[in-house]
């Protein structure tokens, strides 16, 4: 069962496209899926905390079956926001329409899609890390790859880490500080690299050159595309609704990574590493992320929430990872507490205590 249950992501990009013919507020089939649904299914079906055997671990991690899951989503995002890109260009869609779709792709697109990219980004694999960077052109985020593995998981609950949020910091607070400061971050480790390597900043070899290259490459080809699609178009009579699809493609693009930004602020909100005499942090550890284990939404996000055995152990595949007992634990799943987190006094009135009791039992 727990095999089988990673194929659950699925089903968004198939309510997606059913809440588009059927119309307005059919569209909130997918956010109706992944905010109401789930937290629902995940109390009713419970958690699972149990670990895989030692005796299995090597096999489980070497299994093709759960990295083919992560090649076909591949697959499938990609042709579903063709797709959409497509029924954008081609239809004359109302401003609630049009809202309410990019918000349902973009849960596509950012809440699995970038779920995906971050387990292949994390690989050695070429095959698997250009899959990651496809991924990622698809929400305008690419600089993510490089921020988030050479970054994120070297200063990850520190000040120097800008996905890292700190207690009593509100999500609207943390968001422009991580967006900004990641984006920068990664053009920072991008230039110390380069300078390592006796290369200069504007080397071709420089990644977040080539990522604005290809990222501009992609508009352009989406512009070009729709272009191809309008059948009255006149070049002394240059139609607006030729940009729809690009304004489409940016505004699924900033929801998309707007909820990877959620549960970045969720994942390590008010840890802190502990700084040695030596100058240096402590090592990472599970106790340095928060963790939840709700059957259904861990399997729904490949493990993602599992996230103090990621931090501890990068290089574990999402079927091999384990649940801490001594992790911070969320009281509800990560798409219920997105929505808590965008309601700043609910979320330090449920987070804050829980967070106070767990440092306390730490330091005991």
């Amino acid at each position: 069962m727990k095999k089988l249950s990673f194929l659950i992501a699925f089903i968004l990009p198939i309510t997606s496209v059913c809440g588009f013919y059927l119309g307005t507020y059919w569209n909130l089939l997918t956010p109706f899926f992944v905010f109401v649904l789930l937290p629902v299914l995940d109390l009713a079906v419970g958690k699972d905390e149990s670990n895989p055997e030692e005796i299995y671990f090597l096999q489980l991690q070497k299994e093709d079956y759960y990295k083919i899951i992560t090649f076909l989503w591949t697959f499938v995002q990609t042709c579903f926001l063709i797709w959409a890109l497509y029924v954008v260009a081609v239809s004359d869609l109302g401003t609630l329409d049009a809202i309410l779709f990019t918000a349902s792709v973009g849960l596509v697109t950012g809440g699995i899609g970038i779920t995906v990219a971050h387990e292949l980004g994390h690989k050695n694999s070429r095959v698997e890390q250009f899959l990651s960077k496809l991924l990622l052109l698809q929400v305008s985020y690419l600089h993510f790859y490089i921020e988030h593995n050479r970054g994120h998981h070297v200063n990850v609950a520190t000040e120097e880490d800008p996905a890292s949020s700190k207690e009593n910091e509100s999500f609207y607070r943390f968001y422009p500080r991580t967006v900004v400061g990641s984006y920068l971050s990664a053009w920072r480790l991008e230039s110390v690299r380069l300078n390592r390597s006796g290369l200069s900043f504007f080397h071709y070899k420089n990644e977040m050159i080539q990522f604005t290259f290809f990222q501009f490459i992609g508009i352009a080809l989406i512009f070009c595309f729709s272009w191809a699609l309008q059948e009255t178009i006149v070049w002394e009579g240059f139609r607006s609704d030729v940009l729809r699809p690009v304004l489409f493609f940016l505004a699924q693009s900033v929801f998309g990574f707007s909820l990877l930004e959620a549960v970045n602020y969720v994942e390590h909100y008010g840890l802190q590493r502990k700084k040695q005499p030596s100058g240096k942090f402590e090592r990472v550890m599970p106790i340095h992320s928060w963790n939840q284990n709700y059957f259904l939404s861990n399997a729904f996000l490949f493990q993602l929430q599992r996230h103090s055995d990621h931090h501890a152990n990068a290089g574990r595949r999402y079927q091999t990872l384990r649940h801490y007992e001594e992790a911070p634990q969320l009281p509800f799943g990560y798409e219920l507490m997105i929505l808590i987190a965008l309601v700043p006094p609910l979320w330090f009135k449920i987070v804050n205590p829980i967070l106070e009791e767990w440092k306390s039992k730490s330091i005991d």
